[in-house]
């Protein structure tokens, strides 16, 4: 029981300062910004669940994190068109005389929602097959995610009549017949993103705590013991991976109500490495750690481009490097440190020597 106090008593908290005091303390704008931050704590978890148990590290994020926004922003943009009508940026550049055929299903709303999530876990499922069963891991492993990324956002950019191009899905005024004009509504946005970051925390402290979660850690520490003891490491290392993907398809889909659009600036190699610099910052071995990381600092990057937009890139940087340096467990690892610290040393007395009495 007194194992199951903490975790609760941390979900309790997290509840009353996203549902209680964000909602009285910020502006409809603060809150629209949380409401983003918050999905990108979303796709910090699972990175941190890929990365901080499995030992993968996860640069390609993004490309899952676009998956996921692009089949929401479909749909709510055929919703915004209406029944048999294209998209109006699909009019705007007049390349097209129909809408796509692949376009179509994500009218469904049921197929869309589902799209979302089961997209990028199936193709994190794909890719995972193909590359844990060849043994790819470390750098290999990064570079391949991270240029996975690159190759997803060019292609949008080439698509320019079906996907947007640069510019993306915009202006999407609607999300499920509710008004995204209306601050009641995007109040509403905020909370279901809130609800889900914090259903996204339990399903991760529940796998952690499992015994696929020891067994995940063994892989990261010792692959090849645990392949000694008759599991197969590729398996283990897959679910982390694919659970991860749909972690960030889920995040997507809630930004694009959240912010009004998506973007292939948005699900590029930047962004990407923006999310790990994020579970790094906060600690990519605990659970809060990552969260806590992403919100912080895409919190600092709004507050940096506001007031130094000349340089707030390098105070970035800086922001990253300090911790990994001064702090390797990230800030989830700040209070243990403090009391490390604070203990008072260990005073060894070292004996006096003996007095030797000579008689003559």
């Amino acid at each position: 029981m007194r194992l199951l106090r903490k975790p609760v008593t941390g979900f309790a908290i997290g509840a009353v300062l996203l549902f209680g005091v964000a909602p009285l303390a910020l502006g409809d704008f603060r809150l629209d910004l949380l409401a983003k931050y918050l999905c990108f704590a979303i796709v910090a978890v699972g990175i941190g669940l890929a990365w901080g148990r499995g030992g993968m590290l996860t640069l390609g994020q993004g490309f899952f994190f676009g998956l996921g926004g692009y089949a929401m922003a479909m749909h709510l943009k055929l919703a915004d068109a209406g029944p048999g009508q294209m998209p109006d940026f699909m009019l705007l550049y007049g390349q097209l005389d129909e809408l796509p055929w692949w376009w179509r299903p994500f009218a469904n709303p049921l197929f869309a929602l589902s799209a979302t999530v089961l997209l990028p876990m199936f193709t994190a499922l794909l890719l995972g097959l193909l590359i844990f069963r060849r043994k790819v891991r470390g750098a290999y492993f990064a570079i391949l995610s991270q240029a996975l990324c690159a190759a997803f956002a060019i292609l949008l950019i080439g698509q320019q009549g079906t996907t947007g191009g640069t510019n993306g899905l915009t202006n999407i005024q609607g999300f499920f017949g509710y008004d995204l004009n209306d601050p009641v509504n995007r109040r509403t946005v905020y909370f279901i993103v809130a609800a889900a970051l914090l259903a996204v925390l339990a399903l991760t402290w529940q796998l952690m705590r499992s015994r696929y979660g020891e067994l995940l850690v063994a892989v990261r520490d010792g692959e090849e013991r645990v392949r000694f003891l008759g599991y197969d490491p590729a398996n283990v290392k897959l679910v982390a991976y694919v659970a991860a993907a749909g972690m960030a398809g889920l995040a997507g889909a809630l930004f694009v109500p959240a912010v009004g659009i998506v973007s292939p600036a948005m699900i590029g190699v930047v962004p990407s490495i923006e999310f790990v610099i994020g579970v790094a910052v906060g600690g990519r071995a605990s659970l809060l750690g990552p969260a806590l990381g992403a919100i912080a600092v895409a919190w600092a990057k709004t507050a940096l481009s506001e007031r130094v937009p000349s340089a707030w890139t390098y105070f970035e940087g800086l922001l990253f490097i300090l911790p990994i340096v001064f702090l390797p467990g990230g800030l989830a690892s700040l209070a243990g440190t403090i009391r490390r610290r604070s203990r008072p040393s260990a005073v060894v007395e070292t004996p006096a020597p003996a007095k030797v009495e000579v008689t003559t």
